[in-house]
């Protein structure tokens, strides 16, 4: 389970089946056929991890499905969300039962789940939706991540007035103004009861472009397009590489597993950011930062990289963005690949694969890779995150057919955000 408080983002502001799983030999199978069995592997932790009733999806699981944990993610709901979305149109789950389960989270959301101004805890229990201890907060970023997942369902079960009319409303009712805390642009990372807001802002680039958009586009707490300006873009240069930001390869991810950035640079900017290629690059980086970490960790290579927030030997660890080597170990991350599918498929599928053939079933089973792995020393991790998972599998999904972006991208408020800030 995961440790009280101890979460990437915590640690960054401190630093019905129609097919079986597992039924050919994977090295038989070609590259679809490999992202098909890793992409429903993945699906069947959403189907697993999430309670039935309330639709929360517990923020990690054992990776082979022995305990159900209590702790849920909001994060992860926003990505199980999507997964239902995929579910039923690969048909592994008929339309009907995914529409029921989206249609209960939405419920319990909209009805049930402790809220203020809008804004949801970051972690909750998965049979009722009490918060989750005191440590808990009301996560800007996260509840971003799980309104996304509304959206998307929004824009894929488009016949289901309910879904519609309850998707709508609770992105509406994210009171972004009161999250700005009285400042003009910057968003606060969030707020307990007993503390307040949370100091922090997001002032720097970072996992935030989605919490902006969703803030320019709200029809009720509008955030001025000035706010998609108002944040740092530090420059990053490793040898070749030249991108924007020097943060964890995730954050490099998760907006674009809803937001279709390709062929929208903004313009408002001296430096115009292309932020689909931006990740593109920070995927190569990435996989290069590992490669010349070789020298000291000999199983990292061309074919074996990634490194992104995980589970350790030593716990959940926040390893940080190209080239910062603070910490790291030999750790290899599959999500880091994963999740950078879309950008970058002609070195991430080669990787997966490859993780895969080396290290089979060691690392590898009822839903898709573990965590993380030692290859050095042969540790594995004992679970699986749902935010890793889903960063996977949505990654995928859209490699594979673009349908993530596709529905999510029917949202209006998005494609006017993108619009006011000059993309």
């Amino acid at each position: 389970m995961t440790t009280a408080g101890l979460t990437r983002r915590t640690l960054l502001r401190g630093a019905g089946v129609c097919v079986a799983a597992s039924a050919l030999p994977l090295a038989a199978k070609s590259e679809n056929s490999f992202l098909d069995d890793l992409s429903y592997r993945s699906f069947r932790f959403f189907e697993e991890a999430t309670d039935p009733h309330t639709g929360v999806t517990a923020d990690r699981m054992p990776r082979d499905g022995s305990t159900s944990y209590r702790t849920g993610s909001i994060a992860a709901t926003g990505f199980s969300l999507a997964a239902f979305c995929i579910a039923s149109e690969r048909g592994w789950m008929n339309r009907q039962q995914a529409r029921e389960r989206v249609r209960k989270t939405l419920q319990f959301f909209k009805n049930d789940a402790p809220r203020e101004h809008g804004w949801f805890y970051h972690f909750m229990d998965v049979s009722d939706g009490r918060r989750s201890g005191t440590w808990s907060e009301l996560s800007s970023i996260d509840t971003a991540l799980l309104i996304a997942g509304v959206l998307t369902a929004r824009g894929y079960f488009t016949e289901d007035a309910e879904i519609r009319r309850l998707a709508t409303e609770l992105y509406d009712g994210v009171d972004f103004d009161w999250m700005l805390n009285g400042h003009p642009t910057l968003l606060s990372h969030g707020w307990t009861p007993e503390r307040g807001f949370i100091h922090c802002r997001w002032d720097q680039y970072n996992e935030l472009t989605i919490l902006n958009l969703l803030g320019i586009g709200s029809r009720t707490h509008r955030m001025t397009p000035d706010s998609w300006y108002a944040w740092g873009r530090p420059e990053n240069v490793y040898e070749n590489f030249r991108f924007i930001g020097k943060t964890p390869l995730f954050t490099y991810q998760y907006s674009h597993a809803f937001v279709d950035y390709r062929g929208r640079p903004e313009q408002g900017s001296t430096l115009k950011v292309d932020w689909f290629q931006n990740s593109v690059i920070a995927t190569r980086a990435n996989r290069q930062f590992c490669m010349n970490l070789s020298k000291d960790f000999p199983t990292y290579s061309g074919d074996v990289w990634g490194i992104t927030c995980s589970d350790s030997a030593k716990g959940y660890q926040s390893w940080g963005g190209v080239p910062s080597a603070a910490g790291i170990e030999g750790t290899v991350v599959p999500c880091a690949a994963g999740g950078s599918l879309m950008f970058a498929p002609e070195i991430c599928l080669p990787t997966l694969k490859a993780m895969h053939e080396n290290f089979g079933e060691k690392i590898y089973g009822r839903y898709g890779f573990a965590d993380a792995f030692q290859p050095a020393n042969g540790w594995v991790s004992r679970d699986v995150l749902g935010i890793d998972v889903g960063i996977t599998l949505l990654s995928a999904e859209n490699l594979q057919s673009g349908n993530i972006w596709k529905w999510f991208m029917r949202s209006p408020e998005i494609v006017l955000a993108m619009q006011l800030a000059g993309m």
